[in-house]
């Protein structure tokens, strides 16, 4: 194994960017070590605090929480953006969205860009894709396999056939790593997977962010029964790499993805949008039960298992410029932080959201986020427009709407805030968690606005983010459909 791995990083340097010298300093490292196995596994739609191990005991996700026990929960996790394919695509390239070229919804990076399975491919790893791609064109993603999504009978598929599938790939080669790309469609809507006769919709505790009715806990059992429809995949990944004998030589991600599909949450910049219940487990080296809670980002994963397995991140092109001319990864390396080192990542986390061609979307309505993990910047770029998109059709929202016009202050609020928004919002995240007071406008927090506001523009400039022409130009980097 070890001949054939050192030879094959020999052959293709060049062709990735990475120095001969820095390539023989990784093969010599690896003598006799067998890099370990990935997966990574992805929900679809998920808000972070609706798992058990992030605090919601109402839903039942016994297997995610037990991968939290065994691993590490990266507790300041943001995703790059705040809809599946820029977010996916972040995470596969180490790239920011609006560098990639994926940067609205449906939309494909550009020719040059690199990914982590032609990455891990140059090392010797065999990769699969197991579930839903949303990423583009497909030869910049140069998985060796892709089988439909793991789990039980649903709409006429056997889907345990996958399984199988699955676990034939696993066993193939034990000499070779693998990389396992597990994308589960849970729990994006219909909502309509999983037994939500389960949950009391009368005795759910609602986030502070959603107004109150009937309908809005209906939906609420049935996204969280989809949520323990999602846990029971990540539980037949985990039995199977225990199964195969992996479990202890593989490093295992869990990932939410963004916010579930509820009014601000998905579609925004708020965390219930873009935080990510994150975990980390890899037997004998991240302590069981552990915590990180500085700031990290998908964009950061490719970097960190490039180090994970002897590689420098740092002599990686990708493929793409940004606007100063450097082909580095915009994300950093937490590996120290996964083996226990208290380390500072990064100095802030960055979000985006292009709502240019997205399902019954505003002809333009772009935001920026920053946060340094106390404070958040919001930029609004089109506050001067209202937003729009699907959910203004679903029941429980036009069940808000009612409630506000029956004279609910509250609900006014909300309908208000998700349809009009202004320019900036700034939001104190040690005493305001859940972002319900706009702080932007308050004498006493200029300085903190100036400082986010800096660091918003010049990670915008480095990006080649124009913010409204930018927008306007998201229909060409749209995939046909």
């Amino acid at each position: 194994m070890t001949t054939i791995f050192t030879k094959t990083i020999i052959t293709i340097a060049a062709g990735i960017g990475i120095s001969i010298f820095s390539i023989a300093v990784v093969a010599e490292g690896n003598q006799g070590i067998k890099p370990p196995n990935i997966v990574i596994f992805i929900a679809d739609d998920a808000s972070y605090h609706d798992f058990g191990c992030w605090g919601n005991d109402e839903v039942k996700t016994p297997n995610i929480d037990r991968l939290a026990e065994q691993g590490m929960r990266l507790t300041r996790f943001y995703s790059s953006a705040a809809v599946c394919a820029p977010l996916r695509q972040a995470l596969l390239t180490g790239l920011y969205p609006v560098r990639n070229g994926a940067y609205p919804n449906h939309s494909e990076v550009y020719p040059n860009v690199k990914s982590l399975p032609f990455y891990l491919k140059s090392l010797g790893y065999r990769s699969i894709c197991v579930g839903k791609q949303h990423f583009a064109p497909a030869e910049n993603y140069p998985f060796d396999e892709e089988i439909g999504m793991i789990g039980g009978n649903q709409a006429g598929v056997n889907r345990r056939n996958n399984l199988d599938l699955l676990e034939n790939f696993i066993r193939k080669d034990p000499n070779q790593p693998f990389f396992l790309y597990i994308a589960s469609n849970e729990p994006h809507t219909p909502w309509n997977r999983g037994d939500a006769s389960v949950y009391n919709a009368a005795a759910l505790t609602l986030p502070p962010y959603l107004v109150d009715t009937p309908e809005i806990r209906e939906a609420l059992t049935r996204y969280y029964a989809e949520i323990n429809y999602l846990d029971g995949e990540v539980g037949l990944v985990l039995d199977l790499l225990e199964k195969t004998r992996h479990a202890e030589e593989t490093i295992v991600f869990f990932f939410s993805e963004q916010g579930s599909s509820v009014p601000h949450a998905k579609w925004s910049l708020y965390d219930p949008g873009i935080r990510v219940a994150a975990i980390a487990r890899w037997h004998g080296k991240i302590k069981p039960g552990s915590e990180f809670s500085s700031l990290v980002q998908y964009v950061d994963v490719v970097p960190t298992l490039l180090d994970i397995i002897g590689c420098d991140p740092i002599t990686y092109q990708t493929g793409q410029p940004d606007a100063r001319g450097d082909e580095g990864f915009d994300g950093r390396s937490f590996k120290e932080a996964l083996l226990g080192e208290d380390v500072k990542i990064r100095d802030y986390a960055f979000s985006q959201h292009t709502s240019r061609g997205i399902h019954f979307g505003p002809p333009a309505y772009a935001s920026r986020m920053v946060t340094d993990g106390d404070w958040k910047l919001i930029w609004n770029i089109h506050h001067d427009r209202e937003f729009r998109n699907v959910i203004l059709n679903s029941v429980f929202y036009q069940s808000w709407v009612v409630k506000a016009e029956e004279g609910d202050a509250f609900a006014r609020e909300r309908i208000e805030r998700f349809i009009r928004r202004p320019e900036w919002e700034l939001y104190n995240l040690k005493t305001d968690s859940w972002e319900m007071a706009n702080v932007a406008d308050k004498p006493e927090n200029a300085e903190t606005k100036a400082t986010l506001k800096k660091a918003l523009e010049q990670w915008m400039q480095q990006q080649g983010d124009l913010g409204h022409e930018t927008e306007m130009k998201a229909h060409e980097r749209q995939v046909n459909r």
